[in-house]
């Protein structure tokens, strides 16, 4: 048995108008997210969507040859699943728990029965696109024009904002296919960073040490994202601790 999450874990969930929340509540199942299952494939229908509790879920696109590469993480702030909102009804893109932990599911037409019904429902949901769009455009340009240093500088800040505490489970291998890089290249940033003392790296296990200096040797790119998430969406409370 897992402890049940709560809606108010989800900060857009708890931000949601009391009333929509109320009819949502009967619809909500909690499920377990364990590490590397896929929520849903590139191109099949979305049945349900996701709000993750105390998980990170990585979206990936995925190459014809096998290759992949990360494109955002969604996290305690708010859904998997905006195409089922946004009249898409499918997407190109993979959905990965990234950070094993927990989620409360619901309905896809039970969410878009509530987001044409509320106005205000409708420019959170909205608000929340945007701000994951804005971390997909800047994933994109990182990926493209930074090394992998600050790539993995970045990945790691934007999954610690997600989670409660400063240690995330995940191996060498499964970040490389995130960032689409070669393992060795990850293994090569991540040695770097703890000969530097801002994380501590055994077994699948990270331990961040230092995030101010962190955010030091990221790019601009996770400032950018930081930016624009804490603009349009004023419910998610970024962390600032070291």
């Amino acid at each position: 048995m897992f402890a049940v999450p709560k809606p108010q874990q989800n900060y857009l969930l708890a931000a949601l108008p009391a009333q929509a929340l109320e009819r949502l509540l009967p619809h909500l199942e909690p499920v377990e997210l364990p590490l590397g299952k896929v929520l849903y494939e590139s191109g099949g229908a979305l049945r349900h969507v996701y709000f993750p509790t105390d998980a990170i879920v990585s979206l990936l696109y995925v190459m014809e040859n096998g290759a992949s590469a990360e494109i955002s993480v969604v996290g305690n702030e708010g859904l998997i699943g905006v195409a089922v909102f946004m009249g898409g009804e499918s997407t190109p893109s993979r959905a990965v728990v990234q950070s094993a932990g927990h989620a409360l599911r619901l309905p896809g037409q039970q969410l878009k029965d509530e987001f044409n019904r509320h106005e205000e429902m409708l420019l959170l949901m909205l608000r929340y696109t945007q701000a994951l769009i804005t971390q997909m455009a800047q994933t994109a340009v990182c990926n493209r024009h930074h090394s992998i240093d600050q790539q993995l500088c970045r990945w790691l800040l934007l999954s610690l904002d997600r989670l409660p505490g400063n240690e995330l489970t995940m191996t060498q291998e499964l970040i490389a296919n995130m960032l689409g890089v070669r393992r060795e290249g990850v293994t090569d940033a991540a040695g770097k960073l703890q000969r530097l003392g801002v994380i501590e790296y055994s077994r699948g296990h990270i331990k961040i040490l230092d995030r101010a200096r962190l955010e030091e040797l990221s790019c601009e790119c996770y400032a950018v994202v930081r930016r624009e998430t804490e603009r349009l969406l004023p419910y998610f409370p970024l962390r600032r601790d070291s």
